[in-house]
């Protein structure tokens, strides 16, 4: 910032100096015609400079001239420090260069940047559009006098019309002009309040050409600028970097054995793939295959309801299923193996936290006691919601969903509560209700078999639903969690009905690693290792926690926990 502001100080003093030299030149021409005017002499001795006299460079008559005339009557000498032009005109007809209005001159410029000037154009019609935007009479010398001095700044080429008195513009630089109205306009407002508003104004009408200088000085980054935009390009930087406890749990939570997803092929099926696709022959995705029975009708189209389909037995649209690449048996078996040695490695390389296989309890949650279970770290519920909707499976009336002992699960830790319909404004109010702060919230975006948004749901009583909510809510001050590690959004496939996506159980394990879990209302398909599985539509019992096991043995002797305990009945 500094270099920049000694470059600008350097200019306005050499403008500075500019404005003496002129005004001094000033004076000496008023003193000139002021002591003309006294003397009373006949003839006009006009100050002549480079801009405003065609006879410039004319030299002045020498004394053997004036003598061979002789009808001319002697003049009394005059020294002057500039080259006079000598006319036989009366004191009336003087000439004497008018005073230049800034308003004049900053309208003129307007004047000649504006693209409807056509140019050529002689100084008339430039004086016409002039006195139009001064809303006044604007004097064609003044205009003239403007033309020469931009001419001689080079803004502008001028030359003198041969049919009319006058001067015709034939070329003008936009860029150069566009600059000199900027520099005005910043001069302006950069004057010093004590100088005269006429003085300093006529000074400035010279500095043309070196007020794009200022712009482009202004328009350069400083020094401290360029530093604070440096400083703030690192801060960015380390921001994105990840830290080491980030490349740590990233590292820890990678899948083993490189990626086991394999994407679909936007092409859908095999043979589409083959006809529309640049790199068909090589194309490694998952494709699709129609499944064509001997009452499908192709000419209908796709089924809407795909592999969810109730009646693919006897539906005539088209079904599909998956095109599995056709790989040798000696490669698959590899595969495999290579995997499951990767898996049991993984399993027993963290020794502080012990893992224990899938668990799982038949039992009607109405009635079974939570106590059993002790404190665990994540509760998951998927209820059996009553949302005024046919379903094929059973449902829980509000108040019976209040009356759950959820808060005996846990004294601090997280529930994942699902919702949908009416159930969204229940089930933040039981959160509340059991001690849970509703914290965030996940979005499961349906998509059908062929990996399309879900147009036809079979729930929502005015709009088809395509999505799903799982509530967040958190209990105390939870320890060892791992923030900001996934997205709230889960875009899966659609399968059995109220079947959630497997996505959830990655997104709770990442957020808190090893620790217990239990997963309210589960099914056959729920169950997952370091999970305690709760439900009605399981089989038995399956307990592998010492703790869990004595404490399950002494509240159920008989393994039975389908309906109210004695002391229930009572």
């Amino acid at each position: 910032m500094a270099d920049a502001w000694n470059d600008i100080q350097a200019l306005k003093n050499r403008q500075s100096s500019m404005r003496a030299k002129m005004m001094e030149r000033r004076k000496q021409r008023e003193g000139l015609a002021a002591e003309l005017t006294s003397s009373g002499a006949a003839p006009s001795i006009v100050p002549v400079t480079t801009v405003s006299s065609p006879n410039a460079n004319a030299e002045p008559p020498t004394t053997a001239q004036q003598s061979s005339n002789p009808n001319q009557t002697p003049k009394q000498p005059v020294s002057i420090s500039v080259e006079p032009s000598i006319k036989p005109t009366t004191i009336e007809q003087q000439d004497i260069l008018p005073v230049i209005d800034p308003d004049v001159e900053k309208k003129m410029l307007m004047v000649l940047c504006d693209i409807s000037l056509d140019i050529p154009s002689d100084s008339k019609v430039i004086a016409e559009h002039t006195s139009r935007f001064m809303e006044r009479e604007v004097d064609i010398k003044v205009i003239e006098d403007l033309l020469r001095k931009f001419a001689v700044e080079k803004l502008i080429s001028i030359k003198v019309s041969e049919t009319a008195r006058g001067l015709i513009v034939n070329s003008l630089d936009l860029t150069k002009l566009s600059a000199v109205t900027r520099g005005k306009k910043r001069r302006r407002d950069s004057d010093d309040e004590g100088e005269e508003d006429g003085n300093s104004k006529q000074s400035k009408t010279g500095g043309g050409p070196e007020s794009g200088d200022i712009e482009s000085l202004l328009s350069m980054q400083s020094t401290k600028e360029r530093e604070e935009k440096k400083l703030n390009e690192e801060i960015q930087a380390l921001l994105v970097t990840q830290t080491a406890k980030e490349q740590y749990l990233v590292e820890k939570f990678k899948s083993r054995g490189g990626p086991q997803l394999q994407e679909f092929c936007q092409y859908g099926t095999r043979e589409e793939c083959y006809r529309t696709g640049p790199d068909s022959a090589n194309c490694k995705r998952l494709h699709f295959k129609k499944i064509i029975h001997k009452h499908t009708d192709e000419s209908l189209g796709d089924c809407s309801f795909l592999n969810t389909c109730f009646h693919m037995d006897t539906c005539k649209y088209v079904h599909y299923e998956i095109d599995y690449p056709r790989l040798p048996s000696t490669q698959l078996m590899k595969k495999e193996s290579s995997l499951g040695k990767t898996l049991s490695s993984e399993i027993g390389d963290d020794g502080s936290v012990q893992m224990f296989p899938p668990q799982w309890i038949q039992c009607d949650l109405r009635y079974f006691d939570m106590s059993t279970l002790g404190k665990c770290a994540v509760v998951m519920a998927d209820p059996p919601w009553d949302i005024h909707m046919e379903l094929p499976y059973g449902t829980m009336g509000d108040n019976e969903m209040r009356r759950l002992n959820i808060p005996g699960l846990q004294d601090e830790g997280f529930i994942f509560l699902w919702v949908t319909g009416r159930a969204m404004e229940l089930g933040r109010e039981c959160l509340e209700l059991w001690g849970y702060k509703r914290v965030d919230e996940i979005i499961w975006v349906k998509t059908n078999q062929l990996q399309r948004i879900i147009r036809t749901g079979r729930t929502g009583h005015w709009i088809n639903h395509g999505k799903e909510h799982c509530l967040v809510g958190v209990k105390g001050n939870p320890k060892g969690v791992n923030r900001g590690m996934d997205c709230d959004v889960i875009v899966a496939e659609v399968r059995a009905t109220s079947h959630k996506p497997d996505e959830i159980y990655g997104i709770i394990e990442r957020l808190s690693p090893g620790t217990r879990k239990v997963e309210l209302f589960g099914r056959p398909h729920n169950v997952q290792p370091n999970w305690i599985t709760l439900g009605n539509q399981l089989e038995g019992v399956r307990l592998k926690d010492p703790d869990i096991v004595k404490l399950f043995r002494e509240k159920y002797p008989d393994g039975n926990c389908m309906g109210p305990s004695q002391s229930q009945k009572r």
